[in-house]
């Protein structure tokens, strides 16, 4: 389990100013430094290539680049606008975050600033004929380099942003945090319980919001140091108020400084976050199939696809007897199996009644996780089919449609 800091460093490193600041950086640094290198370029290169060879290259580089970044950033935008409007604004951070077009339009930026910088330096006189052989040979790698991006863009475009290529980060987002999750299933903690001890005092929240990250190993330190037990009252996901419990502190009483300490190991957010919450990759599935359902959509396609995604993650679920503990002084309550299904698919359930080929797909994927992990979902998933049982009733199927479904619950 990450440490608060490392966290924080980690979603900084997902913005995209900042590999464009790191292209632009990488870029001047390149362009100032050609003088440096000047004194190993040999006398016949300079004389030959250190004329008017690169102006003109970086004239045409400075004119397209900004021109070409522009209107990437612009496509970039027209994506997120579409996937907003197809799927769901909660998909669209992880639009934001694609390594693929964060490195296109860093790399674009960076050779207009890298030109703009090489072309001041020329009119200043910065450069002498070996700094221009440095310069032309910086200029056609930075061109290469360009070329490469375009042709990858290019190649990329037709399918970002698309309903299929929205659904593929939902999917991995949402496995990789169940993934974290069951390798930690108690974040590094003892398993709570449904009791906390009695006497144990009530650190409360002081923000509203989600929790995104909960700092064990500072928690766990400060336990140790003050002689405590810590209980955890919430999981990365969940949503605190002001005043609500956020944990619950046995063997020491927190002053007024100690509990606004321990109140900042737990990042409280506006909105959630998937890496920690492993069922906001399923609400955010559910959300989507639920757009796609709606009378203006219209599309059960889209919906029987977010059920086969889900009951691919869900699949990996897996009992762990015995979990390892990495901070002995904090005890954490568990995500539950039956959660995740709710999660999943109780607004697909109520959202698709009016659709037999939906409701027979919720059925069969209900029925599949309850054989794979009769332990896990058998009781939750029984929960889920009589309620989709209640809600294909309300929706007054025609006798047909009801035949199919009696025949998938059988």
């Amino acid at each position: 389990m990450i440490g608060k800091w490392l966290w924080m460093l980690r979603q900084v490193l997902r913005r995209l100013w900042v590999r464009v600041g790191a292209f632009a950086a990488l870029a001047i640094g390149s362009a100032v430094a050609a003088p440096i290198l000047s004194p190993l370029v040999p006398s016949e290169w300079a004389d030959a290539l250190g004329g008017e060879a690169v102006d003109q290259v970086l004239n045409i580089l400075a004119s397209s680049m900004l021109a070409v970044t522009t209107f990437s950033l612009s496509i970039a935008v027209n994506a997120y606008t579409a996937a907003e409007s197809t799927s769901t604004p909660r998909a669209i951070a992880l639009l934001q975050e694609d390594l693929t077009t964060q490195r296109t339009l860093a790399t674009f930026l960076g050779a207009f600033v890298y030109s703009i910088v090489a072309i001041i330096g020329l009119n200043a006189s910065y450069y002498d004929n070996g700094g221009r052989v440095v310069l032309f040979g910086v200029t056609i790698l930075v061109v290469a380099i360009v070329v490469f991006a375009l042709l990858r863009w290019i190649s990329y475009l037709p399918d970002f942003g698309r309903m299929n290529n929205t659904l593929d980060r939902v999917e991995e987002a949402a496995r990789n945090a169940l993934k974290t999750r069951l390798d930690t299933p108690f974040l590094g903690g003892h398993p709570a319980g449904d009791i906390v001890p009695d006497g144990a005092n009530i650190v409360e929240a002081r923000l509203t919001g989600y929790v995104q990250h909960i700092d064990m190993g500072k928690l766990n330190t400060w336990a140790e140091e003050n002689g405590a037990k810590i209980w955890l009252a919430v999981l990365p996901g969940d949503f605190v108020y002001s005043h609500a419990p956020l944990l619950h502190v046995l063997g020491a009483d927190p002053g007024e400084a100690d509990c606004q300490l321990l109140c900042d190991m737990v990042t409280v957010a506006r909105r959630r976050s998937f890496d920690q919450d492993p069922r906001f990759g399923m609400i955010t599935f559910a959300e989507i199939a639920s757009r796609a359902l709606s009378p203006g959509i219209n599309d059960p396609g889209t919906a029987i696809a977010v059920i086969d995604r889900q009951l691919s993650v869900l699949t990996e679920w897996r009992m762990r007897e015995g979990p390892e503990v990495d901070f002995d002084a904090i005890h954490v309550p568990s995500v539950e199996p039956g959660d995740m299904l709710d999660s999943a698919f109780r607004p697909i359930a109520r959202d698709g009644a009016g659709h037999s080929e939906v409701v027979v797909r919720l059925i069969l994927a209900l029925k599949a996780l309850a054989r794979i992990g009769p332990d896990a979902y058998g009781d939750a998933a029984d929960r889920l089919i009589d309620e989709i049982e209640a809600h294909s009733v309300a929706a007054d199927l025609i006798a047909q449609d009801r035949a199919r479904i009696d025949d998938a619950r059988r």
